[in-house]
């Protein structure tokens, strides 16, 4: 017997970093997520005792639809997570869950999928330029790692990119940047722009930055850094900020270039929506535009940081919508 739309409520969305598994409910077609909430990754051995956890403290109902944004490549049936140390079979997490229908998706793939429906409000814009609408759209963003996707559009609408661009080669722009990659790959084989680009990434340029100068360095967290940063107490952490911000606005012209992406380039994560106003005049969005013959270019890419408290949720609840639609539930 065919099933109702209906029948695919409740559903449970997720969006699962390297430090915390965010959930919340879908409780009906008529209704937005409700119930978020974020829990610690490191004090569950798996998602579904994290998913067990949070029905338990929301009293909410079993779900029979799951959606699960997840910050690791996905492919085959055993994911192994990059930024802790989660393992674990879809099948038996299905089985285990007993659900009808599971979706596993790539965290930021789930946040590309936000994207469409992100109003004003949700955006904070960095700089000038202005949407092509039906041009191809970017998205990075630094938490634990460096998440990179974006929508390419189709005669049917926009489809996420689903990638490991995190982990592309961290070039350099000048000398200084030579400088402390030189000195941060001394620590690994192969220096990604995520191994910068991160919250360890943070304490790791506050090192070398440190380091190349001979200065004496205190044990900062990456939130310490960054305040330390935005309020210049601490030109160290202000220097590091700086460059932090330079190397991101390298990264996000090279995919806005790679994607063609007229549409836009957005920034998520955990770390740089908290930098507020100071990343408006930050050199991330100079470095963006610094690209030579295509620095005109670039100046009419409008780019955006995400200020929607759980975007990621909403891509991954969008997925389910798409599944619907795809297996003809009406």
């Amino acid at each position: 017997m065919p099933i109702s739309l209906s029948d695919t409520y409740p559903r449970l969305v997720g969006d699962i970093g390297g430090t915390n598994a965010r959930f919340a409910m879908q409780l009906s077609k008529d209704s937005g997520i409700s119930e978020p909430m974020a829990l610690p990754c490191s004090e569950f051995p798996g998602p579904a005792e994290a998913i067990e956890q949070y029905l338990e403290l929301t009293g909410l109902p079993h779900p029979r639809w799951v959606a699960l944004a997840i910050a690791t490549p996905i492919s085959g049936d055993i994911l192994s997570m990059t930024n802790n140390g989660w393992k674990f079979s879809i099948r038996e997490l299905e089985k285990k869950l007993a659900v009808s229908h599971l979706r596993m998706l790539n965290d930021f793939t789930a946040l590309a999928l936000a994207l469409p429906v992100l109003d004003t409000d949700d955006l904070m814009p960095v700089g000038t330029g202005k949407p092509v609408a039906g041009k191809s759209i970017g998205l990075l963003g630094a938490g634990t790692g460096l998440g990179v996707s974006g929508l390419i559009p189709t005669a049917y609408g926009y489809t996420p990119i689903e990638g490991e661009g995190g982990h592309v080669t961290l070039p350099a722009f000048n000398a200084r940047e030579a400088e402390l990659i030189a000195l941060a790959k001394k620590r690994f084989t192969h220096l990604s722009a995520e191994r910068l680009l991160s919250g360890s990434g943070l304490s790791l340029l506050y090192e070398v930055i440190a380091e190349s100068g001979g200065v004496q360095q205190e044990a900062l967290q990456p939130d310490e850094i960054s305040q330390r940063g935005i309020t210049g107490v601490c030109p160290l952490c202000r220097e590091t900020l700086d460059i932090f911000c330079a190397l991101l606005g390298t990264v996000a012209a090279d995919l806005a270039l790679v994607l063609g992406a007229r549409g836009g380039v957005y920034i998520g994560g955990g770390i740089v929506p908290k930098f507020g106003e100071y990343f408006i005049a930050s050199p991330f969005r100079k470095r963006f535009e610094e690209k030579g013959r295509f620095s005109a270019y670039l100046s009419e890419i409008p780019t955006w940081v995400i200020r929607a408290p759980w975007p990621g949720l909403m891509g991954a609840a969008n997925s389910l919508d798409d599944d619907a639609k795809q297996m003809g539930i009406v």
